[in-house]
Order: C-alpha cells, then sequence, then structure tokens
C-alpha cells in the first residue's frame, strides 16, 4: 500500500512540475533568449520550484552556518535527487546557473535551460570539460553564481553514500576567486533519483549551507586540498 501512495505522489508531483513548466514557458522561452533576461528567467524558476514542490507537501529546511551576502558563489552539494535541483532554485539568489550532465539538454523541462543559461557537459569528454568549464568561468565573470554536484551523476547505491569528488569545480573557484559554498542536502527519503524507482512522499528535506570558503589566497595546486576540505564538510552533515 506504501509502494503504491509513493508511486501515486509521484505522479502528481511530475503533474504540478509540468503543469507550471508549461505555464511559464512563454516567459522561460522569452528569458532564455539573451543573458540580459537570465534573472527574470530564474525569478520564474524560483516560483516554479515553490509552487511545484508546495502544492506537494514537499518542502525544505535551510540551515545556514553563516549568511550568505550578496556576490556570486560556487556552489558544490552532494547528489542524490532531482529535489537538488529544485531546492538550489530556492536557495540560489539573482543571477545563477548549473552545471549537469549533457543528458539533461533532452529532457522535456530541464533541455531549455541546459541548452541556454545552463551549461552541460559531456562526461567522457575532455574537450566538452573544457569547453563547459570555459564557458562557466566566463558566467562568473559576468557575476553568475555556479551551481555544480562535484560527484558528477547520481549513483546507483540506495541508501545514498557520498563519493569521490571531481578537480574541476575546485580548479575554476580558484582560478576566478569566487567563495565556494558547500551545502549538505538530505533529502534522498522524499525523492532518490528521478523518483520513478520507489516513488515520492510529501516531507520536510534538511539542507545545511557550510560557511562560504575564501579562494582568493590559493593557488591552483591547492585544488586537491580544497577538494578534499569541501567533501568533509559536505559528508559531517549527511544522514
Amino acid at each position: 500500500m506504501i509502494k503504491l501512495l509513493k508511486k501515486l505522489h509521484f505522479f502528481y508531483f511530475i503533474f504540478w512540475i509540468l503543469f507550471f513548466f508549461f505555464l511559464f514557458w512563454p516567459v522561460y522561452y522569452w528569458g532564455s533568449r539573451k543573458p540580459s533576461r537570465y534573472l527574470l528567467l530564474n525569478r520564474f524558476r524560483t516560483i516554479h520550484s515553490f509552487l511545484g514542490t508546495a502544492l506537494c507537501g514537499v518542502y525544505f529546511s535551510f540551515e545556514f552556518e553563516k549568511p550568505l551576502g550578496d556576490q556570486t558563489y560556487i556552489y558544490c552539494a552532494n547528489h542524490t535527487s532531482n529535489l537538488d535541483i529544485v531546492l538550489f532554485c530556492l536557495l540560489a539568489k539573482g543571477r545563477f546557473h548549473f552545471m549537469g550532465k549533457e543528458e539533461l539538454t533532452k529532457n522535456p523541462v530541464l533541455g531549455l535551460f541546459f541548452s541556454t543559461i545552463d551549461v552541460a557537459v559531456a562526461r567522457e569528454s575532455k574537450i566538452s570539460a573544457f569547453r563547459a568549464f570555459k564557458k562557466a568561468g566566463e558566467n562568473l565573470d559576468n557575476g553568475m553564481s555556479l551551481i555544480i554536484f562535484p560527484e558528477g551523476k547520481i549513483d546507483d547505491l540506495y541508501p545514498p553514500k557520498l563519493h569521490e569528488f571531481k578537480n574541476g569545480p575546485f580548479r575554476l573557484a580558484i582560478e576566478h576567486d569566487i567563495p565556494i559554498v558547500p551545502v549538505s542536502i538530505n533529502v534522498w527519503h522524499l525523492m532518490w533519483d528521478d523518483g520513478s524507482r520507489y516513488g515520492t512522499k510529501p516531507g520536510i528535506g534538511k539542507v545545511y549551507v557550510h560557511e562560504p570558503i575564501s579562494t582568493v589566497i590559493l593557488a591552483t595546486e591547492s585544488a586537491d586540498v580544497l577538494k578534499d576540505e569541501v567533501f568533509n564538510k559536505i559528508n559531517s552533515k549527511l544522514k
């Protein structure tokens, strides 16, 4: 019975996400045509995320180690659920963008964003990774915060476990003097992966936002040390 209810909740969740996507599609399309409109586009992504989850009884509790300022950040988080994208639309402010796998360009909802405002990268291609991080670096220099999941994917393990990080975001942070914000996300009990396998359920997902880590005095050679520091911080708040 519980499995059936979770499956029904999954379809209910998908309905509202798609409903607001098509409702906002004219704004999304118009807003994605020029970088000058990205701020408006992100505001609608925030509204979309709030309404889509609230109507399904899914809420997020954000705990901040230190209040975040109005500046450009690189947010690094563990990745276990599609809800991770939704909650960052609520957490990040102003002009922000995601970096994610190339397959998301074919997603019926996310495809529009990963073909415009967000940055897609092919996991196994060094050329694609170079171009993606170059584009992300340009966006950072233009004041757009970056949201990235340094594990590179949602792993097949259930319950999930934090896996080794890739170096890219940490080198990027050092090269562009951008502070990194580690974020520990505990929402997999509400939705794991895309929710299709185990279904979804209402509830409160807890999100711990660590104090930003400055990269101004770090050299590129310190990327591994920074990576380990962020990994340990994120892992310390996972349940």
